[in-house]
């Protein structure tokens, strides 16, 4: 550990350590438990019947708020114990600049994987389109898609784990945020052949929508 940090067994020990990681620890459970319990079919099978067509929006509104409470309310835990510090030169300047190229890949391929999965059914945007349409449910017609979000618990687990990680200094929060996390999205995800064949064929597809217009240009 660096110098003036505790040890992992003296941290155990220390009030001014644990009592900030039991209240981000409770805050880390407040959104796996709303992120999960709103996701069983009990419960989406109830705010269908009180929201109708807005329970899929509800869910990502409850979400984000989950997720800005863990942000806003998070302790740091400076007196902790640290994992690993890239403190000494050359680490020190080529480390954070490495993560932060990684984060920023990682990021940017969250961000294209949200487009090969169809964002706006996502956010529950195209549930109300169909119905204002009276078109059903949108995922009614994608077995497939239903099918893979069951073995998946979110569509970029790899370039999340990337984030939670690939960091210059892991302290103790930090720790905690990593294995809890990494925990709950490796829980739920088992995806086989048949959700690798339907992914495929999604990227087929939308690569094939975004190069229309090029070669309606060129014609």
């Amino acid at each position: 550990s660096p110098r003036g940090t505790p040890g992992w067994l003296a941290a155990l020990q220390d009030r001014g350590v644990l009592a900030p990681l039991a209240w981000d620890l409770g805050l880390l459970l407040l959104f796996v438990g709303q992120h999960s319990l709103m996701a069983t079919e009990t419960v989406k099978v109830w705010l269908s019947r009180c929201f109708g067509v807005l329970q899929r929006s509800l869910y990502v509104a409850c979400t984000a708020l989950a997720l800005q409470l863990v942000m806003r309310c998070w302790e740091p835990v400076p007196r902790g114990p640290v994992l690993w510090a890239a403190q000494a030169e050359p680490w020190a300047t080529w480390v954070p600049l490495l993560c932060f190229v990684l984060h920023a890949v990682a990021w940017l391929l969250i961000f294209s994987i949200l487009l090969v999965f169809d964002y706006a059914e996502l956010m529950g945007l195209k549930q109300m389109y169909y119905h204002v349409r009276g078109l059903g449910e949108p995922l009614a017609l994608k077995p497939r898609a239903l099918r893979l979000f069951s073995h998946l618990r979110h569509p970029g687990c790899v370039e999340l784990l990337t984030v939670l990680w690939v960091v210059p200094t892991l302290g103790t929060d930090r720790l905690l945020l990593a294995l809890l996390l990494t925990l709950y999205l490796g829980l739920a995800h088992g995806l086989d052949q048949q959700d690798l064949c339907y992914l495929r064929a999604q990227l087929q597809r939308k690569l094939h929508l975004l190069s229309r217009p090029q070669e309606g240009g060129a014609q």
